[in-house]
Order: C-alpha cells, then structure tokens, then sequence
C-alpha cells in the first residue's frame, strides 16, 4: 500500500482528521504517520518531523502528503530535501479532510499512488453535488464528470455492446442513504475483484459512477428508498453485482437488529 502523511499546525486536528477516515476501513489501514506542531505545544510545522514521517511511511509504492495551510505546504517542500526514502512523494492540492478519507479508504483497497491522488483532488465533488442548488452547479457538473465512466455506444442490435454486462436495481434501505460508511464498504468490497462496476441513482437521476470511487458514490446523494441500478462487466461482473445486492439489502450492517 502507498504511505500517507499528514501535515497540520495543530495535532489534535491532525488526529481527529485521521480517527475520522480510519472509521471508514477495517483493521489493517494503510501506512499513516502524523507530522503535526512545532514542538512543545507550539503550533506550527517542523520540515524534519515532515520528513520522519515520510520515510516512516515509505514502503516503495509511493507517500501522498497532506497539508492543511500554507506553511504546512512550506514545510512538506522543504521535508523532500531531507527525507531518505527514494519513494515517489507527492504534495496533494486536496482538501485536508474529504481528500485524506478518500485517500485512506482508496489506499486501504490497493490503489496506486495515482489512483488515491487523483480521488482525493475530487474529494470535493460530492460537497459541491449536495450544494449545487445554492450555487456553484458548475463546479459540481465538472466533478461529476470526472467521476461518470464514458458510457458505452449501444450495438447496432440493440443488445449489449458486452456480453459479460450484468445489470440490477434495488432499493436503498439505509435510514441515511448512501453517506461514507456505506461508500467505503463498497470501494472496500470492489477491492481486486474482477469487474469493472458502475451506481446509478435511478430515483434521482443522477449518475452512473464508478464503485472503485468513493467520492463519486457520495456524490449520489443517494437517499432512503431510492432506486439503485449496479452495472458491471468483466470476468467477475456477477460476483460484483451479487455483492452489492446483499449489502444493499443487509443495509450495509446499519439495519437495527
């Protein structure tokens, strides 16, 4: 798994935000090391500590950093030049919080270094979605986009352009909907299984998106009662499609007994 770090003025910050994302995964996270604070209760960022954590990290697959404010951008520059780690690291523009959940959960699933940077820059988009009808629709458009699979060109019979395609819908029946417990236990369950699987919220009309996302599922806004549809394709697409069905239906374990 890639390492992650992060970089904060202030370590409880650092901490919560990190206690945060690990509720959405299981028990064996990625590589995590916290470099927050100055010192002696101080707050602020030390490129040393930066570095430490980087090399802490450091296990040949690559470190994503991030950093809360300015100087903590400062700071993590700086830590390139005195880590010892050969490891690709790279400084993340995304936002500290969303960004790091999708982040640990992404990474959590084996996702490489480009895969979790590229998730955790969208981390926005499932904000932006919820709050399109006050503003900003474009913004979430975009990253919706970004999100959404090119959809594929219909064969000239009207059938499937893939013959392994498998498609289903069902209700979701979480009290809550489809919010980031839920998300992560699908990109979780997705995790190295052979298909390639899409959620399209069929109520609201929003969507497909891929499962392996785990911003792009949020971004759903997927509510009680709203009609799912899972598409997939690929050697496994039944296996895929068949788990989803049970966890939608099990409620993804927030069902009370």
């Amino acid at each position: 798994m890639i390492g992650i770090v992060v970089v904060s003025h202030s370590p409880a910050l650092a901490q919560a935000a990190v206690d945060l994302a690990l509720e959405m995964v299981g028990e064996t996270p990625p590589p995590i090391a916290i470099a927050a604070g100055a010192g002696d209760g101080i707050i602020g960022t030390d490129a040393v500590k930066v570095a430490a954590a980087i090399d802490e990290v450091a296990s040949g697959e690559g470190v994503l950093v991030f950093m809360d404010l300015g100087s903590a951008v400062l700071s993590s520059t700086m830590a390139t030049e005195f880590m010892t780690t050969t490891d690709e690291v790279r400084l993340t523009d995304a936002p500290f919080v969303e960004g790091l959940i999708a982040a640990i959960v992404l990474a959590n699933a084996g996702a490489s270094l480009d895969e979790v940077d590229r998730e955790a820059r969208a981390a926005m988009g499932a904000k932006q979605s919820q709050l399109a009808d006050q503003g900003g629709a474009a913004a979430a458009d975009a990253a919706l986009a970004a999100e959404a699979p090119a959809a594929a060109a219909p064969a000239a019979d009207g059938t499937s352009a893939d013959p392994t395609e498998v498609t289903v819908e069902v209700p979701l029946v979480n009290p809550d909907g489809l919010h980031a417990r839920p998300a992560s236990l699908i990109v979780q369950a997705l995790a190295g299984v052979d298909a390639k699987l899409t959620i399209t919220d069929v109520t609201a009309g929003k969507g497909p998106v891929s499962g392996n996302s785990l911003i792009g599922i949020m971004s759903l806004g997927a509510a009680k009662d709203h009609v799912l549809k899972f598409t997939a394709t690929g050697g496994a697409a039944q296996e895929a499609v068949d788990t989803l069905v049970t966890m939608t239906g099990d409620g993804f374990g927030e069902l009370a007994s």
